[in-house]
């Protein structure tokens, strides 16, 4: 059999391995195999340095049985066995419940190779009933357990299989095998080298078995091309060649040969990254895009005339840089990322009434309602009668601007159908609703996609397509999540990047406090300190982590003193509890004596019990009607609540002036960059912001260090470093956001932005000179072999 880094696994290893290997490990390919990384390594008669032992974590050491003790237990039938292990450095005790098959092995002297998660006892190391095996002697009739015995007969065929598909091959080639020196161990020999890799293993796909399969497709596979020449080799820092990092990670010779071939399997992850993101950079290069240029006197200088403030020097920078895409007759596709209220929005709108100026239609897309309806509201209000298009009073020169969204009823969304295909409409501000096969464009030229994080590169490109020309709209990828440099590069590097930093003149930062529940003095002045602001004539946010189990679905929105529109949808709240003499529910979020995060439904009651209840008060969340939103935002927006009881539906885009702190409850259950966003609602006005973080967790945990950041920063930038420091980078390249994750063994966003920014130089130069890299195989077949073909699918979608 002829394997190649895209055979199968099944090809490879059967039906049955490989399908555990696809279950427990989500491996499918042979490519992806080989790249797996060892989480440790452990020396015949030692454990590593690598793997020093930690309490709470999983270890897995090779130690010397020092005595076995077979015991009845005291509490319950069955009986245990206590086994006392010295690996050399540390001696750990070993206990196995029910241990049958082991107790019939394990004797003074016996080496076992152990894995576990370790607890410490009177300060020393324990493992309760781990994984083990008995490590080989000298010969190849080794015994192990029930279950080892089996996986270590199946680890010996595969490698006797491969032996013989070895020498089958090697006959016919007679007897070349190209200069390689390839040793065919047994599986009793693969445990004799001096270094021995352990892997993330599960209960029913142990190290052993990892390691014979590693084994196998190295055995078979042939001396693999290298994606690098000897001269970028020697660039990147004399990188070894890709085959000797993929054997020396699986077989290494010492510590020194390990860090080698980690450093060039580093830089391997991060080529595939660029290279597949270069491919997306350039296919539009070439293509017919709008030429859209400044058309003197259009809506574009109408607006900017009538704005009652100064743009920014990094707004007129962005401006500039778009407005050389827009007028370049190639497509734009550019990210602009920029801090919580520094005027995105603004910039996207100046760049729509150019192509409106122009002649061509724009779409604007939010991931939901309320940034929908939002965006809407701003839009429309920036400019008055630029937007009446067919009104009486309108603006010479006019547009109109219209919203499409999922829940709109069927008279106003045909309407909306309508002007949209009649190109009445000039700017479409709308949710997922835009994708849908009925909305027919009339000219569409420009498409600005809204916390793209939230969407698919699939679904902003699906919008690009409803050209029936070959002309491709202008893409405006906008985010308000910062984005370290080193994560942009490997999530948006298909797209050329703006940033606004300046925030606008005359906005003072957001104040920021962390409040302990556990200090009701604090709390009780938390409340206060709320009112406080609301006596003075402004409006604040209360912020909570879920809606309430006890809501299945249903809306459920407070009434609102003084507000008759509200009240007619008001609901009674359902918190527990009754009010202490401070208005607070005992037993609530106020005291931090709840074990679960406090909903919004209980929250609302605490609210309307405490010192907020003298206010008018309303909840807002996701699962309530659009319309319901939609009223609660006007209201809000038009001073009409006091108090916002709201869950994250509120976290980007909404813009009101008058709002001017927000508490965050339970402010441990968020994101490091969540917590700025929301953050960013208050002090958008001439009011200074406030935002106080109630947490229950103790001064001295991690969760409230990350609290203490967000306090002590406002700069988005540095906060999302320290984010992403707390995250696994899997999350950050987008498994929660597309599903299919790309996971990264060796390359770290946080540590490793030079290595990124080689490889940027290497694959941009690569798919500049042959985008399809027909004429360099091994730089396509390395894009194949880190992310396989369902993942390179994410690189389409996210």
């Amino acid at each position: 059999m002829t394997v190649s880094l895209t055979t199968d696994l099944v090809e490879l290893l059967g039906p049955a391995q490989a399908a555990l290997f696809a279950e427990q490990l989500d491996l499918h390919t042979v490519g992806e195999l080989i790249r797996l990384r060892p989480r440790s390594y452990v020396r015949r008669n030692g454990v590593s340095k690598s793997a020093e032992l930690v309490e709470g974590e999983w270890v897995t050491l090779v130690a010397t049985v020092v005595s076995a003790e077979l015991k009845t237990m005291r509490n319950r039938p069955g009986k245990l066995l206590k086994v006392l292990l010295d690996d050399g450095t540390h001696k750990v005790e070993a206990t196995f419940f029910n241990p049958f098959a082991i107790a019939r092995q394990v004797r003074t002297g016996v080496r076992l190779m152990v894995a576990g998660k370790l607890t410490l006892f009177n300060g020393s190391p324990q493992l309760t009933h781990p994984d083990w095996m008995v490590m080989p002697d000298d010969t190849d009739q080794v015994e192990l357990s029930s279950v080892g015995s089996e996986l270590f007969s199946a680890l010996n065929s595969l490698l006797r299989d491969a032996a013989e598909a070895h020498e089958r091959s090697a006959d016919a080639s007679s007897g070349d095998d190209g200069g390689r020196n390839i040793s065919l161990p047994t599986g009793s020999e693969m445990f004799e080298r001096d270094m021995v890799p352990i892997y993330r293993a599960t209960a029913s796909l142990p190290t052993s078995t990892i390691m014979g399969a590693v084994a196998v497709a190295l055995l078979q596979l042939p001396e693999l091309d290298d994606a690098l020449n000897a001269q970028q080799r020697h660039e990147c820092g004399d990188l070894m060649s890709e085959d000797e990092a993929i054997r020396a990670i699986h077989q290494p010779r010492s510590e020194e040969e390990i860090e080698r071939a980690r450093t060039r399997l580093k830089f391997d992850e991060a080529l595939a990254l660029q290279l597949a993101l270069a491919q997306r950079r350039y296919a539009d290069r070439g293509r017919r895009g709008p030429s859209c240029p400044h058309v003197p006197g259009g809506l574009e200088d109408a607006l900017r005339q009538r704005l009652p403030f100064e743009l920014t020097g990094g707004q007129e920078q962005v401006i500039e840089e778009i407005g050389a895409d827009l007028g370049s007759g190639e497509p734009m596709s550019r990210l602009l990322q920029g801090e919580v209220g520094s005027g995105k929005t603004l910039v996207a709108l100046i760049a729509m009434l150019r192509m409106v100026d122009n002649g061509y239609q724009c779409a604007l897309m939010a991931p939901t309602e309320v940034l929908a309806a939002q965006h809407l509201r701003s839009i429309t209000t920036m400019l008055g009668d630029l937007a009446t298009a067919g009104e009486l009073g309108a603006a010479d020169g006019a547009t109109k601007v219209v919203a499409l969204t999922g829940s709109m009823r069927t008279a106003a969304k045909k309407a909306a159908l309508l002007d949209v295909v009649s190109g009445t409409a000039g700017i479409i501000i709308g949710t997922h609703a835009l994708l849908s096969d009925n909305v027919t464009f009339f000219n569409l030229g420009l498409v600005v996609v809204d916390e793209q994080h939230r969407f698919g590169v699939s679904q902003r490109d699906s919008l690009r397509e409803r050209r029936s020309d070959d002309v491709i709209p202008h893409l405006l990828v906008m985010t308000a999540t910062p984005i370290p440099r080193t994560v942009a590069m490997t999530i948006y590097g298909d797209l050329e990047t703006s940033m606004l930093t300046e925030m606008p003149k005359g906005r003072a930062p957001v104040q920021t406090t962390v409040v302990p529940a556990r200090r009701t003095d604090w709390v009780a002045r938390t409340w206060e300190r709320l009112a406080e602001e609301i006596q003075s004539g402004r409006q604040v946010y209360v912020v909570c982590s879920r809606i309430g189990d006890e809501d299945s679905g249903s809306s459920r929105r407070a009434g609102t003193k003084g507000s008759s529109k509200a009240k007619k949808s008001s609901a009674k709240s359902s918190a527990r509890g009754k009010p202490d003499k401070n208005g607070t529910a005992q037993g609530s979020v106020a005291e931090g004596s709840q074990e679960k995060t406090v909903s919004l439904l209980d929250l609302e009651g605490i609210v309307r019990r405490g010192p907020l209840g003298q206010f008018r008060v309303a909840t807002l969340h996701g699962r309530m009607p659009a319309d319901e939103k939609a009223a609660v935002m006007d209201e809000f927006v038009a001073g009409e609540i006091d108090v916002l009881v709201s869950t994250t539906v509120i976290e980007v885009g909404v813009d009101v002036a008058n709002a001017s702190a927000m508490l965050i409850v339970d402010a441990d259950r968020f994101g490091v960059s969540q917590l700025h966003q929301l953050r960013g609602r208050v002090g958008r006005g001439r009011h200074r912001g406030l935002c106080l973080l109630l947490t229950a967790v103790t001064p001295q945990s991690p969760a409230w260090a990350r609290l203490e950041a967000v306090a002590g920063s406002t700069d988005g930038y540095e906060l999302a470093l320290v984010d992403l420091a707390a995250r696994r980078e899997g999350d950050v390249l987008g498994e929660s956001q597309s599903g299919e994750g790309v996971v990264l063994h060796y390359l770290s966003l946080l540590e490793d932005g030079d290595v990124i920014d080689a490889a940027y130089i290497v694959a941009d130069a690569a798919v500049g000179a042959d985008i399809t890299l027909s004429s360099q195989p091994a730089m396509s077949g390395l894009v194949d072999a880190v992310f396989a073909r369902h993942q390179v699918r994410y690189l389409d979608k996210a």
